[in-house]
């Protein structure tokens, strides 16, 4: 009996691993939003970063978050660091800007898991003077990412914090100026 219990576990831990091991090398996810504000003035609340933490998601998760800027503070070479129990520790920097269009940024994460990405701005503007604004961030899944993948889903994990910033981004640049 104990036996069978073993085999029978070492198949499913090895049906495990082989799942998550076909699963893709890279991931991505993306939320997007209508605001009804100029691309100049949405540009300006994700390019600075001091406009940034006003509406950025993991900002609300832990009020006791801990955060230093860079020697500048927006455009490219702007740098946040932040360090918080709940939500972990890391470093972004803007790499690309495009004002009024897009904004990249370099993701540093270090704890609870070491990973770098890329988050990705993208704005269109719409007839009637507002703004289609596209937020993704993408990067690579090494095997524990993989394997963590298999019960927790990455996009719906950070698309609903993408969906909660994107709700305040869109509150503030509505905001009469």
């Amino acid at each position: 009996m104990i036996k069978t219990f073993a085999l029978l576990f070492v198949g499913l831990l090895a049906l495990v691993l082989i799942l998550a091991a076909s699963r893709p090398d890279s991931f991505r996810v993306e939320r997007s939003a209508r605001i009804q504000a100029p691309p100049e003035r949405v540009y300006a609340l994700i390019s600075d970063l001091q406009q940034f933490k006003r509406w950025n998601p993991w900002e609300r998760k832990d009020p006791e978050l801990r955060y230093t800027f860079g020697a500048s503070k927006a455009g490219v070479g702007a740098a946040y660091a932040w360090e918080s129990q709940k939500v972990g520790t890391g470093r972004m920097e803007i790499t690309e800007v495009q004002p009024g269009r897009k904004v990249l940024m370099r993701l540093d994460f270090l704890k609870p898991f070491e990973a770098q990405n890329q988050a990705e701005f993208l704005l269109q503007p719409l007839s009637g003077g507002g703004t289609e604004l596209r937020w993704s961030m993408a990067g690579p899944s090494p095997f524990i990412s993989k394997l963590i993948g298999l019960f927790i889903s990455m996009d719906r994990m950070v698309g609903a914090d993408f969906e909660d910033g994107l709700g305040h981004l869109k509150q503030l640049a509505e905001q009469p100026a």
